[in-house]
């Protein structure tokens, strides 16, 4: 049993490997770690430190998104490859038969929804803009202080497979990702999802992600109409853990401001938000936004009516330890 997915020209010539991670598929995929005790070797220290974190409202949004069969396919769309605010942007904007259809899917499966499911089903204003609300805590509490690790193993896999596409040789690519997708030109198929389906792309082109959370199988959305994106997993060497790094950040910073440059690692985050996620008042996080920022290590700016602090590149490199 196999998911093959068809080529024509026009789709060769539109194959790409993603530029960044994609957040939403990032928290897709870790909603399924976070669900599960396998891969302890690499997730379980995040994995306790995230389960300490989760709140009752979180643990709902999980229900969408269980570890094994179909997960909502409107929680990861297509503009997530933007970043995490293009992508929850798209989330907003999902249209109502989506919503539905997707809920439908996952109560088939026997699946207890949340008690706003409903609402978001019928595409209610304020259950949509709850969704969204979650997702963002979700990724800031589950994602945002591991980021720039996410981001530094992506871009290192992005540089070891980018070479092939960078001399057109699209076989090379696709048959050295993983032993999960095996190239037969003009097929690509993906093994091991329990399943067998042909998907025809018929000119929209293939984005191939790679996924820090993905685990064992590459994997792609069930409804063959959307764009289609092909996650597999990036190898990992070591475990995802901020363990020895907040300690040597803690002694070089002190642990208030090492944790608000985890924090503010890959999204922008309001003074408000930092002190609530750091367990400060808000005058003490802007104390230490304002050494971080004179040291080179945060910058901050006014986006509409809110100003946002994000990590430089120096920032991030030495939350990566270089």
């Amino acid at each position: 049993m196999a998911v093959r997915i068809h080529f024509t020209d026009d789709d060769l010539a539109q194959t790409r490997l993603a530029q960044a991670p994609d957040p939403m598929w990032e928290a897709l995929l870790s909603m399924h770690m976070l669900q599960t005790d396998t891969a302890s070797f690499v997730f379980g220290g995040w994995r306790q430190a995230v389960r300490r974190r989760l709140t009752a409202p979180l643990s709902a949004l999980l229900r969408l998104a269980p570890p094994a069969g179909y997960s909502a396919d409107f929680l990861t769309p297509a503009a997530g490859a933007g970043g995490l605010d293009a992508g929850v942007g798209a989330l907003l904007s999902t249209p109502r038969q989506r919503l539905a259809h997707d809920l439908v899917e996952l109560t088939r499966g026997g699946r207890r929804l949340p008690s706003w499911a409903g609402l978001l089903a019928g595409g209610d204003a304020d259950a949509v803009r709850h969704l969204g609300r979650l997702h963002r805590h979700y990724f800031a509490t589950a994602l945002a202080p591991w980021w720039s690790r996410i981001r530094s193993r992506f871009d290192t896999e992005r540089a070891l497979h980018g070479r092939y596409l960078a001399e057109g040789d699209l076989g090379g690519l696709l048959n050295t990702l993983h032993s999960g997708l095996v190239w037969r030109r003009p097929v690509l198929e993906l093994t091991g999802l329990g399943v067998d389906r042909d998907v025809h792309l018929d000119g929209r082109g293939l984005l191939v992600l790679p996924s820090y959370f993905c685990w064992r199988r590459p994997t792609l959305l069930k409804d063959p109409a959307l764009p289609c994106v092909v996650v597999y997993p990036m190898p990992h060497e070591t475990a995802l853990s901020t363990t020895s790094g907040l300690r040597s950040l803690n002694a070089l910073l002190g642990r208030t401001r090492a944790e608000i440059l985890e924090t503010v690692a890959g999204r922008g985050v309001t003074t408000t938000e930092l002190a609530h996620d750091t367990g400060v008042a808000p005058a003490t996080a802007s104390h230490h936004v304002g050494i971080l920022r004179k040291a080179g290590l945060l910058s901050t700016c006014r986006a509409g009516r809110v100003v946002l602090h994000t990590a430089t590149p120096l920032g991030l490199a030495l939350l990566d330890g270089r």
